[in-house]
């Protein structure tokens, strides 16, 4: 590897959470992430209660859900960050971390959702195509899978990636 290059994961982004705090995401080193890029109003919205189950299920051994918030897709996601963090603690009791809204997709993505979608291996690349879409990011920072909205967060598929890296 010459000095120029680097070795690119997610622990390199700083964003800001729902309430407002700036962190950066190598405060998850170690953990098993699956970032999930979230919408209130749209029909996979009810997957916040199997995201939270999951939560729930595998938080202990090492398993940060973390939820971005995004209004790229049939403007499903119009609220203020203090109107999505009421809306996701009201209905679905979300405990995991949930980060200030994000442009996923287009000319102003954020830079976390553009490495996600460009990551190395080509079956993960490719630009997100709606919300719920989930990047399950291993131990040391690396996109390790990606799912498409349809994958429901209990589903076998999904809970058999989480085991296999936790």
């Amino acid at each position: 590897m010459t000095t120029n290059e680097r070795v690119e994961t997610v622990y390199q982004y700083e964003l800001n959470t729902i309430n407002g705090e700036n962190i950066s995401l190598s405060d998850y080193e170690g953990e098993l992430l699956l970032i999930v890029n979230t919408a209130s109003e749209c029909g996979f919205t009810p997957q916040y209660e199997g995201l939270q189950e999951l939560y729930e299920t595998y938080s202990d051994q090492g398993l940060e859900i973390l939820g971005f918030p995004a209004n790229n897709f049939g403007g499903q996601e119009p609220g203020s960050d203090e109107e999505i963090a009421q809306f996701c603690e009201l209905n679905y009791g979300v405990t995991f971390p949930m980060f200030s809204k994000v442009s996923v997709k287009g000319e102003d993505q954020h830079p976390l959702f553009e490495y996600l979608t460009t990551a190395e291996n080509p079956d993960f690349k490719g630009e997100i195509s709606w919300n719920f879409e989930k990047f399950l990011i291993d131990r040391n920072g690396n996109v390790v899978r990606r799912f498409k909205s349809r994958v429901e967060p209990m589903s076998g598929e999904l809970t058999n990636a989480v085991t296999e890296y936790l």
